[in-house]
């Protein structure tokens, strides 16, 4: 089973923060379209034939497609592809895009799935992120996803932001619980040297919040939401039982994927593809009949790495019979002192045959996996 990611590299006006490729000239978005659907069309071999279980529409901002324009990629993934058995289907989405007419569209056509970017509830600081939505839109949204009869929604949090306290922070997860999402995915601020933060950062105009406010706010959501029934099933990432997102856990657990759309990635199991990051030179490409990415083949250790750094971000961890088996990798006799020491200061633990990271460990996640990393 694989997935399909669509990458929609439109959006109203640039959040300050974001760093994904976007452009807020969306007067190409039919011939954008249009380029997408020939992609699918020239990569249909990509994944071997597999069957497609998740279908997600990312950006950039999906939600902000026309009504055919949608249909037509759409149509274009279920003629080009084994989609009878999918069981996931996404659409990222802005509350300002979400009419009644918008949502009953998505319903129509097989979205069954919302992750809803909110950020915050607090409007000031909405408005300091440049954001087109404030709170009150926000909620007037996620219920009318409910009323349509959107019954798996994901909402997205950031943590960490300029001018948030721990208390603003703690009233945000609390008016999330409020409202029920099934999924929550909250991120820490993180400043990307080309963004409007990023340059006034540089500038002396902005003060980046602090890895210890970041891991204060961490911990917050590490109490708060696993006691109203959310699994913290990933660093980020917080569930209701049987509400995980398969789309990105086909990611964590090295599944083919195909990404379509400008700077969208790829993966076939032996090697990842990079599309262009530009919406003109990507269009032109297409148009000739060639797929303007790089391809990079992964050695053996770049999948170890991959491996590793993907399951200790989860409750899973890193089992070392998978990484014997696929890659003959002894983890443990590699870092036996490393992971021993590890397991002494209780930032990890055995389950089995997997070294899953604590509480304690979760914080420190990127370190530890960049010090199990081959190199």
């Amino acid at each position: 089973m694989a997935g399909i990611y669509i990458h929609i590299p439109f959006c109203k006006q640039a959040c300050y923060y974001c760093d994904f490729h976007f452009s807020t000239n969306s007067s190409d978005q039919n011939k954008m379209t249009e380029a997408i659907c020939r992609e699918l069309e020239l990569r249909g071999n990509y994944l071997g034939g597999e069957k497609i279980e998740t279908i997600y529409f990312g950006g950039g901002t999906p939600s902000i497609l026309t009504s055919s324009n949608l249909t037509r990629v759409m149509d274009c993934i279920h003629r080009c592809y084994a989609t009878d058995e999918v069981a996931e289907i996404t659409c990222e989405a802005n509350p300002d895009d979400l009419t009644d007419e918008r949502l009953n569209l998505l319903k129509q056509l097989g979205f069954n799935r919302l992750s809803i970017g909110i950020q915050t509830f607090n409007d000031e600081i909405l408005k300091s992120l440049n954001r087109a939505h404030n709170s009150k839109l926000a909620r007037s949204a996620y219920i009318n996803a409910r009323e349509v009869g959107f019954h798996n929604i994901s909402v997205d949090l950031i943590y960490a932001l300029p001018g948030q306290s721990e208390a603003d922070w703690i009233k945000n997860i609390n008016i999330c619980i409020e409202l029920q999402p099934e999924h929550i995915s909250a991120y820490s601020l993180t400043i990307e040297e080309k963004t409007v933060f990023g340059k006034w950062v540089k500038s002396g105009k902005l003060i980046s919040p602090s890895d210890a406010t970041a891991a204060q706010h961490l911990e917050i959501l590490m109490d708060v939401l696993p006691a109203a029934g959310y699994k913290h099933y990933e660093v980020s990432n917080f569930a209701k039982p049987g509400y995980y997102s398969r789309h990105n856990t086909s990611y964590w657990k090295q599944r083919k994927y195909l990404g379509v759309g400008p700077s969208a990635h790829s993966f076939d199991g032996v090697s990842r593809q990079y599309n262009v990051s530009n919406n003109h030179v990507y269009m032109k490409a297409i148009s000739l009949g060639t797929i303007p990415a790089e391809t990079e083949v992964l050695s053996k250790n770049d999948h170890i790495n991959e491996y590793i750094m993907t399951n200790l971000r989860t409750e899973w961890g890193c089992d070392v019979k998978v990484l014997m088996n696929r890659f003959n990798y002894d983890l443990l006799s590699n870092s036996a002192d490393y992971i021993a020491n590890l397991v002494d200061q209780q930032m990890a633990f055995w389950q089995g045959d997997s070294f899953i990271l604590s509480r304690k460990g979760i914080l420190h996640a990127d370190k530890i996996a960049s010090d199990l990393f081959l190199t």
